[in-house]
This record gives structure tokens, C-alpha cells and sequence, in this order.
């Protein structure tokens, strides 16, 4: 075990290596066919929903927005899709797991933080502008940026 971690190269702690990026599965790059879940919504994160008045919000605005994107055929299907684009929100954190529709596997997995609020509009304009990072993040994981945005209100 030591001379295995001997042989690790290492870093000053003053001194940054640059890292270069991991790649992203072929899959979420070449996938033309997208199944949207609505995954779960844990028990205070569906008390927030309701409070601000709709506890599918997050779903509803990231469906919207990909299908406005207009780069994927969102099927009815799991079983028709390339990738499974499975859409959570806990509490104040929005998640997005990307799935090989074929394996189930879990291919990326991408979070934005939603603020807190205390008033209902103020929730409703949080929950949209953390669909709409969470968007931006996958258009950045495939290269692609969209043409429109994310209706926040």
C-alpha cells in the first residue's frame, strides 16, 4: 500500500496542475430521441411545491424548455428514446440524471441550487431560474446552446 501511493505523483499545495476533462459518454452527445421523467420530489421539496402552487413546476419547465429547444424528438416511451433525462428537486437542489435508455445505466448527472424564498412568486422565480442553469449545464455538456430559455414566471 505505501509504495503504491509513493508512486503517486505529488502536487505542492501551492501549485495547480491543470486537469484535463474527462469525456462525456458518447450516448449524451449523439442521442436524437429523449425520454423526460419526473423522478421524485422529496416530502418538504413537494410542501415548497405546493406552496409556491404547483408541485410538477421543475418538471413542467424543463419539459417546456427542452422540447422548445428544439434539438430532440421527446418521445412518449422510454423504450423509444435514446436517453432518459430523469428530473428531480429536493428541497433546494434541482437534479438531473441522464440514462442510457437502452442499459439504464447512468450516464451524467448534473445539480443546481435552487434559493430559498419565503414568498410563493418569489419560489416560483427561484424554481425557474435553477431550471434554467439546469438546462445550460446540459447544453454544455453537449456542446450545444439553445436558442430560447426557460419561462421563469
Amino acid at each position: 500500500m505505501g509504495i503504491a501511493l509513493a508512486s503517486l505523483p505529488l502536487v505542492a499545495a501551492d501549485k495547480e496542475v491543470p486537469l484535463a476533462a474527462a469525456p462525456i459518454p458518447a450516448q449524451v452527445l449523439t442521442a436524437k430521441k429523449l425520454f423526460i421523467s419526473n423522478a421524485r420530489v422529496n416530502g418538504i421539496g413537494f410542501a415548497i411545491l405546493q406552496r409556491a402552487g404547483d408541485a410538477n413546476r421543475p418538471y413542467d419547465l424543463f419539459y417546456a424548455a427542452v422540447k422548445g429547444w428544439g434539438k430532440y424528438e421527446i418521445v412518449d416511451s422510454p423504450s423509444d428514446a435514446d436517453l432518459v433525462l430523469e428530473m428531480r428537486f429536493d428541497t433546494v437542489l434541482l437534479g438531473l440524471t441522464i440514462l442510457d435508455a437502452k442499459t439504464h445505466f447512468i450516464l451524467w448527472s448534473i445539480y443546481e441550487p435552487v434559493e430559498g424564498a419565503a414568498l410563493a412568486r418569489t419560489w416560483r422565480r427561484n424554481i425557474g431560474t435553477g431550471v434554467a442553469n439546469l438546462l445550460r449545464d446540459y447544453q454544455a455538456a453537449v456542446g450545444q446552446p439553445a436558442t430560447g430559455g426557460v419561462a421563469k414566471q
